[in-house]
């Protein structure tokens, strides 16, 4: 029994290395014998490596793909299975590749998407944030404007503020603290309102 299965495996290589060789001389009937041949196993094969019986299709097309154009060098194989199924691991390599690059590509794409969006956003509400502070300066009165502006944008110290106005030290530290919890609680106004207005923007 044992001879019968080797002469069994024997018959079949060359009868399988037949079929390459009349697929090297432009046979397309033995091409379809050996797609009939081993099409259903490597199916069975590549969708266990990729576990996505989708694309299993699509490789196993591949596979016998390049077989047909690489023919010429089938009469080269001295094992017709193990050359198929390495083309079509080979296949099943280069998918898990690309899918993981892919996959990085879009992490990235969308990591560089959310700082975009960060930025724009951070820069849209400095924008903002300057026009209340604008605002809030221009409803106080002109000594408490000067005395901020020479503190905050020239950057004046209080002993140099109060001798450019005449005011005592006091006087001005009293100012500026005056006038900065004036601007916290027109921003903090301010932050409220630009939250609910993003949530309208939302529902838009």
């Amino acid at each position: 029994m044992p001879e019968l299965i080797d002469l069994m495996v024997v018959y079949n290589l060359f009868s399988e290395k037949d079929l390459l060789k009349r697929i090297a001389c432009d046979d397309e009937t033995a091409f379809r014998e050996v797609f009939n041949l081993y099409s259903r196993n490597i199916l069975g094969f590549v969708s266990g490596f990729i576990h996505s019986e989708d694309e299993a299709g699509e490789i196993v097309q591949d596979t016998f793909l390049v077989l047909w154009n690489n023919r010429k060098a089938l009469t080269e194989v001295e094992h017709p299975r193990n050359y198929i199924y390495t083309v079509a691991r080979n296949k099943c390599y280069d998918y898990i590749t690309r899918m993981a690059r892919n996959e990085k590509e879009l992490r990235l794409v969308w990591e560089d998407t959310q700082q975009g969006q960060a930025d724009i956003e951070k820069n849209l509400f400095a924008k903002e944030s300057g026009s209340v502070i604008n605002g809030a300066l221009l409803s106080l009165s002109d000594q408490k404007q000067n005395v901020f502006r020479m503190s905050r944008y020239e950057e004046m110290s209080h002993e140099e503020i109060a001798a450019a106005t005449g005011l005592s030290k006091s006087k001005v530290k009293n100012i500026v603290v005056e006038v900065l919890k004036h601007l916290k609680v027109r921003l903090k106004q301010a932050s409220v309102l630009f939250f609910l207005l993003a949530c309208l923007d939302n529902f838009k």
